[in-house]
């Protein structure tokens, strides 16, 4: 299993009640959507190394929803 760095986020109610709603959307855990979120942000800027991948990412093999 991956390390994961844990660290407290403070975030508005009601963007945590969309991003709790949408996470169910996608069968996934608040915690996990956030970083799928996440991730996909920093892909899309370029920020990840060349090809986009990382190493143990659990969501690479992910599919999306029909």
């Amino acid at each position: 299993m991956a390390k994961k760095k844990q660290f407290p986020l403070r975030i508005d109610m009601n963007l945590y009640e969309v991003l709790e709603r949408w996470a169910a959307d996608e069968f996934r855990s608040v915690n996990a959507h956030i970083e799928f979120l996440l991730r996909e942000s920093a892909r899309r800027a370029g920020r990840l190394p060349a090809g986009g991948k990382e190493k143990n990412n659990p969501d690479e093999n992910e599919q999306e929803p029909d």
